[in-house]
């Protein structure tokens, strides 16, 4: 699992655009920024949709004001359900990325398998990136949602 200090690994995630589905390169996406990435175990499911998703919705502005140049929500999902998701969330301060083959959650090491529920998904976390760079890395153990919400995370900007 990548660890506090340690720099992301190359890889791509989906986003839905007016202009169609974009492709980032990670190396890209983080350059020169101060990023707080989160994920989630699948779009629409209870505690990412009545919980997680909408702690970052409602703090935000709060999290950008701490210097952050963009929030991230992954999930491994398709550019389409990421954006149905952030739609029916109001998320529209937060990239709503998807990492459809899961191949950026693996290469980070927070990939798990739910079996026949849904495959590879990625494991509940949230962590402060600076310029590619993991500063804060906070995995929540499975089937729980403590430590990668988004008070936690702003208090430690």
């Amino acid at each position: 699992m990548i660890t506090q200090g340690q720099r992301l690994p190359e890889g791509k995630l989906s986003e839905l655009t007016a202009e169609g589905v974009v492709e980032h390169q990670i190396r890209e996406l983080f350059a020169k920024k101060k990023v707080v990435m989160f994920a989630v175990p699948g779009a629409f499911t209870p505690t990412c949709s009545n919980a997680h998703l909408p702690g970052f919705v409602a703090l935000a502005d709060e999290i950008k004001a701490k210097g952050v140049d963009l929030i991230i929500c992954l999930a491994v999902n398709d550019a389409f359900v990421m954006k149905a998701w952030g739609e029916a969330q109001n998320a529209t301060e937060i990239m709503m990325a998807a990492d459809g083959d899961a191949a950026f959650t693996t290469a980070l090491g927070l990939n798990f398998d739910t079996g026949h529920f849904g495959g590879i998904r990625s494991r509940r976390y949230a962590m402060i990136v600076d310029d590619g760079v993991v500063t804060l890395l906070n995995v929540d153990e499975p089937k729980v949602f403590k430590v990668s919400d988004a008070r936690t995370i702003l208090a430690a900007l």
